[in-house]
């Protein structure tokens, strides 16, 4: 038996996000009294491989196949399957990305087992076996038995204080079984030279109440004080003032950083249900009814455009 954690890697590297996982996936196997196997499909070196046992790998069995560059999510979901059967997990922990949300399903059918989307704390039993997770949008907390006899998790990301459990893992390679690929890449843009937004700890974030695309330099120079990464609401990205990749919120991508300054932004129950996971929340808006005041830890009742700079000059003067 083993707790199974698929982890993700970028160009060989592994993130934030897969130390959160198999430190999540470790405490699980402790629960459980068993070992925490860790999964990496791709072109990884063993060294790299070897940073998983920091956060409590025991075992890391990597699958490294050129027809699996291509993320395809039916041979992706197909080689998890794979490597699970084989090592009898019987709970699986996958992120709750854009990834994760398209091979968590897949792989439940497969595997015939519960899934338990959005989790952000350990199981609160094992007998039986039970997870906690936010429903309506972040309004409520919910109990969640799974009785199936293998489970699979998806891990809300930033929502889980991982910690350093060294560990001296094994690496095996593993030949999975892989069927034709059906997805076809014709052109790849990568981005650089800019933090990850799923990634950041600090997130600054504009709504249309900034009233113009012209207005983000301040925007852009706070999250450049304070190394954050910046976002927006989904108006200002439908509006094409910034990418969409920036899209905060239900329908964009669902974030929780420890610091999220919000500049601008009403507050609609759409956006909350994004943010929602953010360990502390600073509004900056000129209307003092506005929904976001209710999630936000602090408010400020001003005009964004004067109270920036004044923002802006206090972190440089306390750095």
């Amino acid at each position: 038996m083993s707790v199974l954690v698929f982890t993700e890697n970028w160009d060989g590297k592994f993130k934030k996000v897969s130390f959160e996982l198999v430190s999540y996936a470790s405490k699980i196997a402790e629960m459980l009294n068993t070992q925490t196997v860790a999964l990496s499909i791709g072109n990884v070196q063993d060294d790299e491989l070897n940073s998983l046992g920091k956060y409590g790998a025991d075992k890391i069995v990597s699958v490294n196949n050129e027809k699996l560059n291509i993320l395809d999510n039916q041979a992706y979901t197909s080689v998890i399957a794979q490597v699970a059967e084989k090592e009898d997990a019987k709970v699986v922990v996958i992120a709750q990305n854009n990834m994760g949300k398209a091979l968590a399903p897949r792989l439940s059918v497969k595997l015939k087992a519960g899934l338990g989307a959005g989790v952000s704390k350990l199981p609160s039993s094992v007998e039986p076996f039970t997870i906690f997770k936010k429903v309506y949008s972040g309004k409520a907390y919910s109990n969640v038995v799974i009785k199936s006899d293998v489970k699979i998790l998806t891990l809300a990301q930033n929502s889980f204080e991982f910690e350093e459990n060294p560990k001296s893992p094994a690496i095996e390679t593993f030949e999975p079984t892989i069927g034709e690929i059906k997805t076809n890449v014709e052109e790849v843009e990568k981005q650089s030279g800019q933090l990850l937004l799923t990634d950041a700890e600090i997130v600054v974030s504009g709504g249309r109440g900034m009233k113009s695309p012209d207005n983000w330099g301040p925007i852009e120079e706070l999250a450049g004080v304070l190394g954050a990464a910046t976002a927006c609401s989904r108006p200002v990205s439908d509006e094409g003032w910034r990418p969409h990749g920036e899209h905060t919120g239900q329908t964009g991508k669902i974030i929780a950083p420890n610091l999220y300054i919000a500049l601008g932004i009403s507050g609609a129950i759409q956006h909350l249900a994004g943010i929602s996971g953010s360990k502390c929340i600073v509004a900056i808006n000129t209307d003092k009814d506005a929904p976001i005041f209710e999630a936000a830890d602090y408010g400020i009742v001003g005009d964004a455009s004067k109270v920036l700079p004044e923002l802006i000059q206090a972190v440089k003067d306390v750095k």
